[in-house]
């Protein structure tokens, strides 16, 4: 009686053709039953190569996402919209000139200060009218740099992170678990949306910094005031550099070698760093947007672990002024943008009135809370210590005991002579 093929009951169906060409010999092996340990090309080999594609891909996406070879902003001078911010700062700096010069020929009595200031208005007019049609070209040379000497930090030898998954996903001493895949790709897949929000914050910041470094420049046409310049360029190469804060986790890829379980550990890490690239790196919005993707990610779920590493990416903070303890504070984006615009009104010598801060009526109420609930002690404390001072301050001062009175010497009673 011949053998039923097994195959038949999976006619109709996707998963026949693969059971037909596991059976045809192609899956079968001296260890195992036709298809299932046997040979290349088995069920689990095309699963295996799967997770393999899966991963490269999401890594491949990662590495393109945090330091992209190509940005948002303009890569020349003549790009549409960046001749409108050229046009606005060269005839911002010409205009500048000019009135340098009339006020110098209307004061031409107080000789060479005048005759200095016109001279130094003049040079750094050429140079900031020259470097405004620049600027699109080295920020694209310094974006290529930056994403050449990433891929070569994290994907390039056997002891970068990425290349030490791949080949963990092959060899690790895990590779055949698949609680461990799963730990893995899903850290893939995790990072690769911090990724996506590093990309988007960095693009748009990027785009932003170049396309007004016309009316940066042009302040330098009032005699070399280069405060707002390098305000404007600190600001712009934290963001173009901040993908470097993912090389603190290199030290430790040679240890995770071998395990796929320590790899996902290194890519929680690197999530973190991400969002610490967000919170410090971005300016004005950077803590609103580290803040917004943690309280996402808490609303979402109630996993003590995942709390824990967005809380470690994006930590609590108020918005104005520093207090010695308790979370940090930062300003508010209107406020740092308004901090910022003062230094370029400055350059330009417009003088702008500082304001006082205040807290945010949020940080408020979370400080009044948080001394509510957890400055009682502290406030006795404090109040102890003004009592006990206070005490010490009033105490009079001791006055001198008198000195004893001397005991007088008792006298012997001679008898009289008779």
């Amino acid at each position: 009686m011949p053998d039923n093929d097994p195959c038949d009951l999976l006619k109709g169906t996707p998963g026949y053709e693969y059971c037909v060409r596991d059976n045809s010999g192609s899956g079968s092996g001296s260890d195992g039953p036709p298809g299932i340990g046997g040979g290349g090309g088995g069920i689990t080999d095309g699963a295996s190569d799967h997770v393999q594609e899966l991963a490269n891909s999401l890594i491949k996406k990662i590495i393109d996402l945090v330091a992209p070879k190509d940005t948002w902003a303009p890569e020349s001078s003549d790009n549409w919209l960046y001749q409108q911010f050229l046009w606005l700062g060269q005839h911002l700096a010409v205009a500048i000139f000019v009135c340098v010069v009339v006020v110098c020929a209307l004061t031409a009595w107080q000789g060479a200060p005048r005759l200095k200031q016109m001279g130094a208005s003049t040079g750094w007019t050429l140079a900031a009218v020259a470097c405004m049609a620049s600027v699109p070209g080295a920020v694209m040379l310094l974006n290529k740099a930056v994403s050449g000497a990433f891929t070569a930090a994290f994907n390039s030898n056997e002891s970068t992170l990425f290349t030490v998954i791949r080949d963990d996903l092959q060899h690790g001493a895990d590779a055949g678990n698949p609680l461990a895949i799963l730990l893995i790709i899903s850290a893939l897949v995790v990072a690769l949306a911090f990724a996506a929000l590093v990309f988007m914050t960095r693009q748009l910041g990027i785009l932003a910094f170049v396309c007004i470094a016309p009316l940066v420049l042009a302040s330098l046409a009032r005699g070399g005031d280069t405060s707002a310049v390098k305000a404007w360029a600190m600001r712009l190469l934290g963001l173009m550099l901040a993908p470097f804060a993912l090389l603190l986790i290199s030290p430790f890829v040679e240890f995770a070698h071998g395990s796929l379980v320590v790899d996902t550990v290194l890519l929680i890490a690197a999530d973190v760093l991400m969002l610490r690239m967000i919170f410090h790196g971005v300016p004005y919005f950077g803590p609103k947007v580290a803040g917004a993707a943690r309280a996402l990610v808490e609303s979402r779920t109630s996993n003590p672990l995942a709390r824990a590493v967005v809380r470690a990416g994006a930590p609590e903070f108020y918005e104005q002024e520093n207090t010695p303890r308790g979370p940090r504070t930062v300003d508010t984006p209107r406020r740092a943008m308004s901090q910022d615009r003062g230094v370029l009104y400055a350059a330009y010598g417009i003088k702008q009135d500082k304001r006082p801060g205040r807290l945010t009526d949020e940080s408020a109420v979370a400080n009044a809370q948080r001394d509510a609930t957890e400055g009682g002690a502290r406030r006795a404390q404090i109040s102890a210590a003004r009592r006990q001072a206070r005490t010490a301050g009033q105490s009079p001062t001791p006055t001198p005991s008198p000195a004893p009175r001397p005991t007088p010497r008792p006298t012997t009673n001679q008898p009289s002579n008779p």
